[in-house]
């Protein structure tokens, strides 16, 4: 079970984003996240009229580590550290480590 999940609130707690909020749009396999709106890039697109591409600057959702980021608690709307706890009937649940609330319920 991974701490972060697709469709988390999570606050960026380092570099040039910091705290701006956001929700997760994809969890990706080396430990980044892509975030809604955060760590936006502009990039030149060569335009595919083939392929329906148009040419021009757009803006790219770029990585950002997860790390950098934290979920938010809805208590206390701030960025909490998330926990894995197995229960008595053996299923996983990620809970905040600041007041033992569960995440998911």
């Amino acid at each position: 079970m991974k701490k972060m999940r697709k469709n988390d609130d999570v606050v960026v707690i380092s570099g040039k984003d910091k705290g701006r909020r956001g929700k997760v749009s994809q969890v990706l396999s080396n430990s980044k996240v892509l975030v809604q709106g955060i760590n936006v890039a502009k990039k030149h697109q060569k335009g595919n009229p083939n392929g329906g591409v148009a040419g021009g600057i757009v803006d790219k959702e770029l990585p950002l580590d997860i790390s950098n980021v934290m979920v938010v608690n809805p208590a206390t709307a701030k960025g909490d550290r998330i926990g894995i706890r197995v229960l008595e009937d053996g299923t996983k649940v990620r809970f905040f480590k600041s007041n033992d609330e569960q995440v998911d319920i």
